[in-house]
This record gives structure tokens, C-alpha cells and sequence, in this order.
């Protein structure tokens, strides 16, 4: 029992060593912010989402020296499971302790023979901690003015540089409060316990530093965030407030990179959160704070009890079929399933292990609210009489390697997950005329952000964009994504005679990273009313050297403002003009 013991507390020390590393390098988020050091947030990011798998790799050479022969016997990782239950029993972040074991698990079996009884497939002690999130809260009681209150609370959570106006951003935020709470029939701004709970710490991420909160009068509470922004001059402002539990969940969206905020005891940070944003997954928060792993391993269990509380079966997904991926769904559950195919389908000419790659590139850019987060498993087990018979027919035909059936079960090989969208070409085949000049707005902005992010998509057919609940359009087949400094943007050159003119290839030269955006008026072909409506907005995007400009700012050191809200919705302010637009 000696070395189970040691094995279990190397695991857990490991772990506490992944955790205050990552806590490390969240502190350092305030300074960065306050230097306006973009490319420090962004390198800090990389470093935070690299962290959990050198720790684990780190942990797995140490237990493989003291577990010897015993490494891959399931009786030794069943004792060793109940002595780390025992462990973590008080711990305050055991759910993420948990999880970590379970990594170190699947890099000694590689995701095979995952049984509650070897790894925490499911808590020891219930899915999330039952935290108190009063410790991480600060309360403010609207007693004599709700201005005065707003002025507290900017002055609580102020910086080591200055407001740029401190009167100005409290006589905005106080006419938007105003104007939100009387539109709302049951929230009185005048009962006498009207008051404010306010997280203690700022969530950073991109330029942008956010104050999460709620108001409250009587049982009614309204969610807010207030985002804060440095002007570079060394001064902060106020960009707007948010109001709503749709527009803060935006702000938390699958589409964006994680943030980073100072949250000790997370779970007391999630269940908060959970109260503004009723709709969103508790997996989704996890990541949205830098705990992706967590998060799949809450997504896991979800789905898991979602299948086994339902009948309907998965079925072929919507749309038009992918030449590099197979995607199936179920009708009552709002994510997809994607599959590798074994065999592309002409002129896709990738292999595997590439498109694995650029989904990993996606995982550590900036997803800059226009690519969905997808979480990666292995050796995935589900219920072989859950799949129509037409999805089985199409696995087998295009991913046979994928897939195998033990006895009532299905086992895939490797797949993601990601939540569903209505696919934008099926969206705009029943769009009014506004919903398509505005959803094609949206694509524009889309394509022109990701560029900022330094991001170019490749494949830019309507079919690989979705429609989100919010409206927006997300990115989502990754498979030709490359970064958008590794593009080579042309001119086509001028026929020089007739026979030039009139020839079915090229006459000129084509290199291998060679980019002509004159030719992607190609992607609307078969939809005149969606070009329309694109081009009276977005046709810079057929020009080169819209491309090269973004290109030479990214080169330059420059990093893009992506604000997860509207830019109608900021309050005035004088700016610089952006390639972007008004996006």
C-alpha cells in the first residue's frame, strides 16, 4: 500500500504544482494590462494552455518510476483511485484535481479501458464543489444614490494608472442603468434594498479588462458587465455596460479565447456565473476561465446523463457534407460530433495528422468570438443502438477505421465536439432580406476578424460558417486555416494577348502560399442575393492589398480591440480608423 500511497500523492502534488503555476501566470494579467502589453497577454496565453500538458508529462515520468511493473495493472489504479479520493476529500478545487488524475490515467492507457472504477469518470464527490461565492463577491447597497454606488465601485476596482474621465464614465453608466432597470417591469430602482454583488476580481483577456456583477431589488436581479479599456495614453475608460444574461453570455462565449481572471477557489467564480447565465453549460464556464480540461471532463459527464435520460438516435448532421470530415448530431442535444475521414474527397489533399494540427492551432490563437472551441477525445464509447442505421452506413463508408462495436457498443476513435449551428448557407435559404444583409455583414466581420487574429480560413464557402442563437457567424472547418503571415496576397496579372485571355488554367505562376482574393467572389456563386448583400459592405475583401495591410500590421507588433459586443452598443468616443471597419 506504501507505494499506492506515494503514487497517489505524486499525482496530486503535481497537480498543486500545475495549479499554482497557472495561478502564477494569471496574476501576472493585471500588469499586463496596465503596461498595454498586448503580446505579453497573448504569449500568456499559449504558456497558460501549453502549462497542463508538460505537468501532466512531468507527473508521468515520476509515477512510472515508482508504480514499476505495476504501471498499466488496473487493480493498482483501482486501490490507487480510492486513496486519492481520500486525498482530495476536503480539497477546495477537488473536481479539478480529479480531472488531472484522470490525464495521467489516459497517457498511461492512451484513453482506453476508462472505467469509473480505475479514473474519476464521474466525482467522488458530486460534480461541482457546493462553494459559498460570498468570500469572492463585494457588495455594494444603493443607499443614498445609485450614483454614489457606481462611483464606489469604479473607485474599488480601479488600477495603478489613472481613469481617463472617472465623472464622465459614472454619469454614462449611471443614465445606461436608468434607462435599462425602468424597461424592466419588475426591477423598482427605488425599493430601499436595491443593491450590487460584484466578483472581487477583473476577467482579462485580449485588450480588455471585465467587471462582472448583478443589481439587485428584492428577488428580481439584473446580470451587467462593465468592460475597461486603456486608451494607451496611460489612462482607463469605461467602453459601455452590458445588460442581460445574453449579453454577458456573449462575453463568455465558446467563440473566444479563455480568460484570465484570480479565482483562488474556482468553483465559487462558476457558480456565480451559472446565476447570470442560466443557459450556459457549467463545462463552458470551466474553459471560459482557462480550466478547459475540466470543462471537457464536465461536458463528458453531461452528455453521458443526457443519453441515458433520452431515446432519440444521431443521425447525420444537417448541411452539406464536409470533403475532409464526417459530422452527426443528435436531435435533442445542441453539439456536433466530427469525425476524420480516412479518405478525403478530391482536391483535399491533407493528411490526418494536419488537420489534427490546425485544430490545435485553433486551441491556442485568438479565437477572437469567430471560431468554436471543440473539445478532443479518444476511444469515445456510445450506445450502438443510439446511431440511425443511415449514420452507420456512412461511418463505415467513410471512416471505417474510425469506428469499432464491442458487443453493445460503439467505440470511435477519435473525434470532436463542438455546439451546434445552423449552417449559413441552410440560414440564408429561408432569411428575409434584412436577416441576409445583416448575417452577411456578420460573415464579412467574421472573415476580417480572424485576419486581425492572424488567421486566414482558406476555404471560405458559405457552408463552413454557422449562425449562432446571438447571431453571430462563427468559423468552423478548420482543416485549410493557416496563420494569415504565411499568405502570399497577388494581383492576377493582365492577360498579355487573346490566347492568355482565353486559356482554362493559369498562364502566370502559382505558388504554394499564393492567395488571389479577386477569386473569392467564387464563394457566393449560386447566391446572388447573400453577394448583394456582402459586397455593398465587405468588397475590400476582394482586394490584395486589404490582406497586406493587415499582414503589415500584424508584422508591425500591432494586436486588434475584439470586443465581444456591438460596436453601436459602446459608448461615443473619438477613434482611430481600424481595417476592420465598423465590425
Amino acid at each position: 500500500m506504501e507505494r499506492r500511497e506515494r503514487f497517489a500523492r505524486i499525482i496530486l502534488n503535481g497537480f498543486e504544482s500545475y495549479f499554482a503555476d497557472f495561478q502564477n501566470i494569471t496574476l501576472g494579467a493585471r500588469s499586463r494590462f496596465e503596461n498595454a502589453d498586448w503580446l505579453g497577454i497573448h504569449a500568456a496565453t499559449i504558456q497558460r494552455i501549453d502549462l497542463y500538458k508538460l505537468k501532466v508529462n512531468f507527473v508521468l515520468d515520476t509515477v512510472e518510476l515508482v508504480a514499476g511493473e505495476e504501471l498499466r495493472n488496473y487493480a493498482f489504479w483501482r486501490d490507487t483511485r480510492k486513496i486519492y479520493a481520500r486525498l482530495i476529500r476536503n480539497h477546495n478545487n477537488f473536481e479539478i484535481a480529479e480531472t488531472f488524475y484522470n490525464s495521467v490515467y489516459n497517457a498511461v492507457f492512451e484513453h482506453e479501458h476508462v472505467r469509473n472504477d480505475y479514473a474519476f469518470v464521474f466525482s467522488s464527490q458530486g460534480d461541482i464543489p457546493l462553494s459559498d461565492s460570498s468570500p469572492v463577491l463585494r457588495y455594494y447597497a444603493v443607499e443614498n444614490s445609485l450614483r454614489d454606488t457606481i462611483e464606489k465601485l469604479l473607485v474599488d476596482y480601479r488600477f495603478n494608472i489613472p481613469y481617463e474621465d472617472l465623472s464622465r464614465d459614472v454619469d454614462r453608466l449611471l443614465e445606461a442603468f436608468q434607462e435599462e432597470l425602468v424597461l424592466v417591469s419588475d426591477f423598482d430602482i427605488n425599493r430601499k434594498d436595491v443593491r450590487m454583488e460584484v466578483l472581487s476580481h477583473h476577467f482579462y483577456r485580449n485588450k480588455g479588462a471585465y467587471i462582472v456583477g448583478r443589481i439587485l431589488s428584492g428577488q428580481d436581479s439584473m446580470p451587467f458587465v462593465l468592460p475597461l479599456l486603456h486608451n494607451e495614453d496611460g489612462g482607463v475608460y469605461v467602453d459601455t455596460v452590458l445588460f442581460g444574461s445574453n449579453r454577458v453570455s456573449v462575453v463568455f462565449s465558446f467563440t473566444r479565447t479563455y480568460f484570465m481572471v484570480d479565482a483562488t477557489i474556482p468553483s465559487q467564480y462558476v457558480l456565480f456565473l451559472a446565476k447570470l447565465m442560466p443557459a450556459k453549460p457549467i463545462s463552458e464556464i470551466y474553459s471560459s476561465m482557462g480550466y478547459n480540461k475540466h470543462g471537457k471532463t464536465y461536458y463528458h459527464r453531461s452528455a453521458v446523463r443526457h443519453m441515458e435520460s433520452t431515446t432519440d438516435k444521431f443521425v447525420i448532421a444537417p448541411g452539406i457534407k464536409g470533403m475532409v470530415m464526417t459530422v452527426f448530431t443528435l436531435p435533442s442535444y445542441p453539439f456536433v460530433f466530427k469525425i476524420i475521414k480516412d479518405r478525403f474527397t478530391p482536391p483535399k489533399e491533407v493528411t490526418h495528422e494536419e488537420v489534427k494540427a490546425k485544430y490545435r492551432l485553433v486551441k491556442r490563437a485568438d479565437r477572437a468570438g469567430r471560431m468554436a472551441d471543440t473539445q478532443e477525445f479518444t476511444n469515445l464509447a456510445f450506445a450502438r443502438d443510439r446511431f440511425s442505421d443511415e449514420l452507420i452506413e456512412e461511418l463505415k463508408q467513410v471512416a471505417p477505421s474510425q469506428i469499432e462495436e464491442h458487443g453493445k457498443a460503439l467505440i470511435i476513435g477519435h473525434l470532436y465536439v463542438e455546439r451546434r449551428m445552423t449552417p449559413l448557407n441552410l440560414y440564408l435559404q429561408d432569411a428575409t432580406d434584412l436577416e441576409v444583409e445583416e448575417v452577411m455583414d456578420e460573415y464579412g466581420n467574421s472573415i476580417k476578424q480572424l485576419a486581425a487574429a492572424n488567421i486566414f480560413p482558406g476555404d471560405m464557402l458559405l457552408k463552413n460558417f454557422g449562425v449562432t442563437r446571438h447571431g453571430r457567424v462563427v468559423f468552423y472547418d478548420y482543416d485549410e486555416i493557416v496563420p494569415l503571415t504565411d499568405c502570399n496576397f497577388r494581383i492576377i496579372p493582365e492577360p498579355r494577348n487573346e490566347m492568355e485571355e482565353m486559356a482554362s488554367q493559369p498562364w502566370y505562376s502559382v505558388g504554394p502560399n499564393d492567395i488571389f482574393p479577386e477569386e473569392f467572389r467564387l464563394f457566393f456563386s449560386g447566391n446572388q442575393r447573400a453577394r448583394k448583400a456582402f459586397d455593398a459592405k465587405h468588397s475590400d475583401i476582394y482586394e490584395a492589398r486589404f490582406w497586406q495591410s493587415l499582414q503589415e500590421q500584424i508584422r508591425s507588433g500591432y494586436v486588434e480591440s475584439f470586443y465581444p459586443y456591438r460596436r453601436k452598443l459602446r459608448f461615443p468616443r473619438e477613434e482611430e480608423p481600424s481595417l476592420l471597419g465598423n465590425t
